[in-house]
């Protein structure tokens, strides 16, 4: 288990600038990256035990967030 955040800008590095003009000029990629940011949030807040919950229902949102981030790097790489 970690409990570093996994953002976005880290997961593709070098990417920042493509990130932000997709995330300000794509509603869909802008509405990824949020749904992303949320549930990286909320498992970042379970594994730190501000916000402990079953493993479970953490197991749920780390596919989630795996999904999420491949569309994204789908996303990124057509851009």
């Amino acid at each position: 288990m970690s409990h570093t955040p996994h953002e976005l800008a880290e997961e593709f590095p070098g990417q920042t600038d493509r990130l932000h003009m997709l995330k300000t000029g794509n509603a869909h990629f802008g509405n990824l990256a949020d749904q992303y940011h949320e549930v990286n949030r909320t498992i970042h807040r379970a594994e730190t035990l501000v916000e402990p919950m079953a493993e479970e229902h953490i197991n749920a949102l780390r596919r989630k967030r795996m999904t999420l981030k491949d569309e994204i790097a789908r996303m990124l790489r057509s851009a």
